[in-house]
């Protein structure tokens, strides 16, 4: 049997990967080694926070489905940096791990075009440089397109101590098949490290040492549309930190450690070390925080967020039974580290397709990244992409100013990464503009057009679009007046008197008022998202079209292609370095070029002058 599209894989990555291609009308194949354990989280099960957050309303924006489940399977909700400005606004949740898998299978069950097979994929089929299919075990299977999304199951070892054993996460089969192929096709590959902490009894904590960490109030959600209209019981999560007596074992016992012992040769993820790495790292320091989470609602694990480990059993004993509230901790499963291959991401165009053979498109960690939320935006991307090349469409493109998304695989196809790369609000160069609120104004038309977005959603959000207009007019053209009445409502809502004509938007400028406050003068019935949009809009209206004519600029050199086959060496007074850079990662366009370190200004300068005259 010959399908569209195969997608190999069925994490993050490879469920949103099928879902779109399934929805885009693609016969599509989702090889895994098992069903059971799609959208599994093996590390920590939570998703959102900083950059993440919108990542996941950017898919949900687009028409993918991370957002609707989170919200269905939470099991506590809680918005991160909300009394910051709304550029860092983050929405985080709990996850209840043994509910997202059953979700998201049933979501892939019911999907048409779709068919779901478990089985392990040991190699690919390329022919004359392009994709042919996939090899099993048991048989060969064809396609026109192939997306891996292989997770952390390339040649993987789990790490304890001094013991490596080939496995995946959760003792899962490793494949050692298609490292080989990808590597005998030319692909440079690395080895990266990840890491997961230990889990304890809930019974065996004392709770009365640590600090409660409560989920919010309000009804909020990833999903624009929502699938709830309420979020349940919120359970709560605590928090506690290693001291002094952790840190003394953990140095007295770093031989042990696999990454301090000599086990380890991949890079761990910088902005999440394991416990050794941080007391080693910081060594200054005399407690580092550790978040104590429910894993799920049908067993009483929790997850020690912040002890990441790769020392052996009697010594993750020791460390964890030093900290306050875990002195008679039930573990119930150990922490390890686990090491596999992925490839060089600079390997890859702009729409995840691989630049070595054609047809081929890479997503997730196999890219280099880390979090269940970089992967299954990748996959999305991924799905759109090979879907749009089948119907010989333009390639679908997301602009840094866009969407975090096209932050993440400018950064990756770009620049490349030497060790897990983690999506950050500082990776931002306009994380005004890519804000938790706005995604569905940013990305909602594309999702629409490509198909993945209902026509009734779509209707949803075109009504919405008005509304937010008809407010910032009704506040635009209604002004109050410096009277007795005007400041004696003003005065009740302990704000500044006004002494001249005001109009409502000019009064909403000021920090401490809020739009909730104008309904003291004038009838605003509007459903709050749409209130709470406007007045963003107005209160950083300034700001927010600085930050838009910047991006024009950027846009604009970003949009200077570079040919394919330019041959570098003719390019005078181009520096040696920037010529190596060039010739090595191939970027398609001028603003690619500028953000390759060892590319300067200068040879910016000169590369566009050789562009323009080559017209």
């Amino acid at each position: 049997m010959k399908y569209q599209i195969i997608v190999v894989g069925g994490g993050h990555a490879g469920i949103e990967a099928a879902l779109a291609a399934a929805k885009l009308n693609k016969k599509t194949l989702l090889i895994t080694g098992s069903l059971k354990r799609v959208g599994f989280m093996s590390c920590n099960p939570s998703l959102g926070g900083p950059a993440k957050g919108v990542v996941i309303r950017e898919i949900d924006a687009l028409g993918g489905v991370m957002a609707k489940v989170a919200d269905e399977t939470q099991i506590q909700m809680k918005m991160l940096n909300k009394s910051k400005g709304p550029a860092v606004w983050a929405l985080r949740a709990q996850i209840d791990k043994e509910e997202y898998p059953k979700r998201m299978l049933e979501l892939l069950k019911k999907q048409e075009n779709l068919t779901l097979k478990e089985d392990l994929v040991d190699g690919l089929i390329v022919e004359n440089k392009v994709i042919k299919g996939i090899k099993t075990k048991k048989e060969n299977i064809y396609s026109e397109i192939v997306i891996l999304t292989t997770g952390t199951y390339l040649a993987s070892k789990v790490l304890r101590g001094h013991q490596a054993l080939d496995s995946g996460p959760d003792n899962e089969p490793t494949t050692y098949g298609l490292s080989k192929d990808l590597e005998e096709l030319g692909f440079p590959l690395i080895r990266l490290k990840t890491g997961t902490p230990a889990r304890v009894k809930k019974e065996s904590i004392d709770f009365s040492k640590t600090t409660p960490q409560y989920g919010d109030d309000e009804f909020q959600t990833f999903s624009f549309n929502p699938t709830i209209t309420t979020l349940g019981k919120q359970e709560v999560c605590y928090l506690t930190h290693t001291n002094l007596k952790t840190h003394a074992i953990i140095n007295a016992n770093l031989g042990q450690s696999s990454m301090y012992g000599g086990l380890v040769s991949g890079a761990g993820p910088r902005y999440c070390p394991s416990i050794e790495d941080k007391v080693v790292r910081f060594y200054d320091k005399e407690k580092h925080q550790v978040f104590l989470e429910p894993e799920t609602l049908s067993n009483d694990e929790i997850y020690l967020q912040g002890l990441s480990t790769s020392m052996p059993i009697k010594v993750q004993e020791e460390i964890i039974r030093s900290i306050k509230g875990l002195e008679n901790a039930k573990i119930v499963r150990y922490a390890y580290a686990i090491e596999y291959d992925a490839v060089d991401a600079r390997e890859l165009l702009q729409t995840l397709e691989t630049k070595r053979v054609q047809n081929l498109y890479l997503a997730g960690q196999i890219n280099g990244t880390s979090g269940y939320e970089e992967a299954a935006c990748q996959g999305l991307m991924a799905a759109i992409n090979a879907s749009l090349k089948l119907d010989q469409k333009p390639a679908f493109i997301l602009r840094r100013d866009e969407a975090y998304i096209g932050v993440l695989i400018d950064d990756l196809i770009t620049k490349g990464t030497e060790d897990p790369y983690r999506l950050l609000t500082s990776r931002s160069e306009y994380r005004l503009l890519l804000r938790h609120d706005n995604a569905d104004l940013r990305l909602r038309d594309y999702g629409y057009q490509i198909g993945l977005i209902a026509e009734k959603t779509y209707q949803l959000f075109e009504k919405k679009k008005t509304k937010i207009k008809i407010v910032i007019e009704i506040l635009t053209e209604n002004y109050l007046f410096p009277n007795e009445e005007t400041n004696n409502k003003l005065k009740e809502l302990n704000l500044t008197a006004i002494n001249q004509k005001t109009s409502m938007k000019e009064l909403l400028r000021r920090p401490e008022v809020k739009i909730t406050d104008l309904k003291k003068f004038i009838e605003l019935d509007f459903e709050e998202e749409v209130l709470s949009q406007a007045e963003i809009q107005i209160k950083y209206q300034g700001y927010i079209e600085k930050a838009e004519k910047e991006a024009l600029k950027m846009v604009r050199v970003d949009k200077k292609q570079i040919p394919s086959d330019i041959d570098y060496d003719l390019i005078k007074n181009l520096a040696y370095e920037a010529r190596e850079k060039l010739k090595n990662h191939r970027p398609q366009t001028l603003g690619q070029a500028s953000r390759i370190s060892g590319v300067n200004p200068a040879d910016i300068s000169t590369l566009l002058v050789y562009l323009t005259a080559l017209k």
